[in-house]
């Protein structure tokens, strides 16, 4: 994540055209400029009265598939590549204009998204961008499955996946989150499946659009791209990147560590939920007084504010 003291936006629209994985539709996107305090907004265009959706957790209808927005009787599907990409670049306000009801899916990933903004430029708008700042742990749990956000200075996502099948088995990474890490090293992981999944989603009329070209699709035996994978731990750096679309959608950027276990789209949405409910453990800040409120109780307390290396102190999760 972008640590920007102001809200930023792209110096100009960027164009897209590509499948949606499920309709199989040449589908259209343009993400333009907007003005401050906008946020991200999806437009329908093809529809008579051309309406906006918030891209908002309140506006979460299905997490099903993929992550699914709705509103005023109509949907945008399959966002959460887009909103990772917007997020990760530090992008505060846009709106992306689509002729269907779902955004192509590319290559699945993020990276054609985040090649095409960088080329166009970011500029920095004249409002403050403001932060959800962690202030006590925040923790959901449910069978086998966790999320937990623990205070910290910067954003930081641990993610943990498991899966039976050989070539995924146990995968961990933890990154802190800047626009460079973010383009480098997770907006290039694909989406991946199962080839029994996806013969099974085609079977009942979905997954069209779905290909060797946009996922990482595994038989019993192991990987069937011919090109094999980006990352050696893509799968569990495309979770990463779900997530970082998923959590984008609490309206604003997030100053903590975030540690998932086993998450998926549906339990991501169940945490936004917790979180908001949870409003003692986060207040929202300025980066301007964040750092200034760091100050100040490093002058009152400088040894309980201050570690041994001389490093701001913040609670952490153990055993990470």
């Amino acid at each position: 994540m972008v640590m920007a003291y102001r809200q930023r936006t792209l110096a100009g629209p960027v164009h897209f055209t590509g499948p949606g994985v499920h309709s199989g539709k040449q589908i259209h996107l343009t993400i333009r400029p907007a003005p401050p305090n906008t946020g991200i907004r999806f437009r329908r265009v093809d529809l008579p009265a051309k309406p906006y959706i918030r891209a908002h957790f309140s506006r979460v209808v299905d997490t099903s598939l993929a992550t699914v927005i709705g509103e005023n009787g109509c949907i945008v599907s399959t966002i959460e590549h887009v909103m990772a990409c917007l997020a990760g670049l530090g992008i505060d306000n846009a709106v992306a204009e689509l002729d269907d009801y779902e955004t192509p899916i590319m290559d699945g990933s993020a990276g054609v998204f985040t090649k095409a903004i960088r080329g166009a430029g970011i500029v920095e708008q004249d409002a403050p961008r403001i932060y959800f700042v962690v202030k006590t742990p925040i923790t959901l749990e449910k069978s086998d499955k966790s999320v937990c956000l623990y205070p910290a200075p910067n954003f930081t996502i641990t993610c943990t996946i498991v899966f039976d099948h050989p070539a995924i088995k146990t995968q961990r990474l933890s990154i802190e989150l800047t626009e460079e890490k973010f383009e480098q090293e997770i907006s290039q992981a694909r989406t991946f499946g199962f080839l029994q999944e996806l013969e099974y989603l085609k079977f009942y009329g979905l997954g069209k659009g779905g290909s060797l070209e946009n996922a990482v699709i595994l038989d019993k035996n192991g990987i069937v791209n011919k090109g094999g994978l980006r990352y050696p731990d893509e799968f569990v750096r495309h979770k990463i990147l779900d997530c970082i679309g998923d959590f984008s959608l609490l309206g604003m950027p997030i100053l903590g560590h975030l540690v998932l276990y086993k998450s998926g789209h549906l339990f991501n949405h169940e945490f936004l939920k917790t979180f908001y409910n949870e409003k003692k453990a986060w207040e929202t800040r300025s980066l301007l007084e964040f750092e200034s409120d760091n100050r100040r109780l490093e002058e009152i307390a400088p040894s309980a504010a201050v570690n041994n290396n001389g490093q701001r102190s913040f609670m952490e999760p153990d055993n990470l």
